[in-house]
């Protein structure tokens, strides 16, 4: 984006339109925005767009902060100290980055950022929402922030393209729906993702799984056994994904394919695929099926789709099929039969009126394991279930549980209480996990151990 549009997205309301609630350390009433309107209109007159367009950004950012406290000498505004200080981050925020949202986005104890109207914004922390007083101008505002976030990755919103799924230079996710769609005004929806990608050790320490449990999901990786990850939304689906993905050998050539990419894997061979919505005339787009599809020509080891929600379902499974193994994808649901299900659904989906039996039979021959992930009613998100496919009895597909998380109740302060605990039941990929060279002890799968 030029820097004459990452000025002229800063423009505050007129003087007469105040916030419906003051913002954080951000200035309030029709004073404060009338002189960000008229430092504004001062900046565009004496701004050098030409020279200033290849600065780097903190040189840009400090040669705009003597700028504004330049103009604020000259105008002689009464402000005091600590109003000047915001007066200019709130300027640099508008026209270097995402004006209110970069106090939030500079939190790394958020992981959600949920603006509900210009004059409401949620985030989470530690997976319990909470209020903020940040707060945009006003309607107009805000959209000139979702405009600006979604025309950096080539995409647009207006009214015949009312939604948006879109990321951040940090891979953030970014879901974003307006009027007509939305009634009470334009509304965003941020998932954040670390800046440093976590790893099987901090689920461990969060407790989110047991040591057995991540040992045995590393060598699942390694060995090349198909996993699907099922879960509810923000029940930390993508972040398992991201772990996992550690474990795949570096000499892996690994092809990612995502609606909007969000995936921050690690290894040195890795290919990034990303839909394309239709442009303005319905024309261009780019599904996750056409991406699965070429993505069998550009000779992948692995194929690890974002989230399996559409026709692409039929592709994927024959892929896994066909010489894929260690492919890897996510999907939404409640408990792993209900990932089956929608699983089936969606090769219907596709077009192919398969008679049931077939359609399972691809499922329970392309998937070794299902790991279902939740988010409990504390916010904490756990383990709850690690599954093996086994194949089929008649038309069904059969599934032995390894590992569960039994949860006993809810203490005093909301706190889940519960613990992790094998089934003690064997797997049958065990034999395939210690061919591959992976160190898996008996002992895991003994029923009468319980972790908390």
């Amino acid at each position: 984006m030029s820097l004459r549009a990452r000025i002229e997205a800063f423009s505050p309301p007129a003087p007469a339109v105040a916030s419906a609630a003051p913002a954080a350390n951000q200035g309030s009433g029709p004073d404060f925005a009338a002189t960000k309107q008229r430092i504004h209109q001062q900046l565009l007159e004496r701004i050098d767009l030409a020279a200033m367009e290849n600065m780097p950004p903190e040189r840009l950012r400090q040669e705009l902060k003597l700028l504004v406290e330049r103009l604020l000498a000259e105008l002689n505004l009464a402000l005091n100290e600590n109003e000047r200080r915001m007066l200019v981050r709130d300027i640099q925020h508008e026209m270097l980055g995402l004006g209110p949202l970069e106090i939030l986005l500079a939190d790394p104890t958020i992981s959600d950022i949920l603006v509900n109207s210009h004059a409401q914004i949620y985030v989470e922390r530690r997976g319990r929402l909470e209020p903020t007083d940040v707060r945009f101008n006003d309607d107009a505002h805000l959209m000139k922030i979702i405009d600006k976030i979604v025309s950096r990755v080539g995409r647009r919103i207006d009214e015949s393209s009312p939604m948006v799924d879109a990321r951040l230079a940090d891979g953030s996710r970014v879901n974003a729906i307006i009027p007509p769609l939305a009634i009470d005004g334009p509304a965003m929806s941020i998932r954040r993702f670390s800046a440093v990608p976590l790893k099987m050790a901090d689920l461990m320490e969060k407790k989110s799984l047991t040591p057995d449990m991540a040992t045995l999901l590393e060598a699942l990786a390694r060995a090349k056994v198909n996993i699907l990850i099922s879960g509810g939304t923000g029940s930390g689906k993508t972040t398992l994904l991201n772990i996992l993905s550690a474990a795949i050998p570096p000499g892996e050539r690994v092809i990612t394919i995502e609606d909007a990419a969000e995936l921050q894997l690690q290894q040195p061979h890795v290919i990034r695929l990303e839909t394309r919505p239709p442009n303005i005339e319905g024309r261009g787009e780019v599904t996750q099926r056409a991406l699965v599809k070429n993505s069998l020509r550009m000779r992948p080891d692995r194929i690890i789709l974002g989230e399996v929600r559409g026709a692409e379902a039929v592709d994927m499974l024959q892929a896994m099929n066909t010489g894929h193994e260690g492919s890897m994808a996510t999907i939404h649901a409640n408990t792993p039969r209900d990932a089956l299900t929608r699983l089936e659904n969606m090769i219907g989906m596709a077009g192919l009126n398969l008679p049931p039996k077939v359609a399972r039979q691809q499922v329970s021959s392309a998937i070794s394991v299902v790991v279902q992930v939740s988010r409990l009613t504390d916010g904490r998100r756990k383990l709850v279930s690690l599954q093996e496919i086994t194949g089929m009895e008649g038309e069904i597909i059969t599934m032995q549980e390894i590992f569960r998380y039994v949860q006993t109740g809810v203490g005093a302060d909301g706190t889940v209480t519960g613990y992790f605990q094998a089934t003690g039941i064997r797997p049958q990929f065990l034999e395939r996990l210690r061919t591959h060279g992976a160190s898996v002890s008996d002992a895991m799968f003994d029923p009468t151990r319980r972790m908390e």
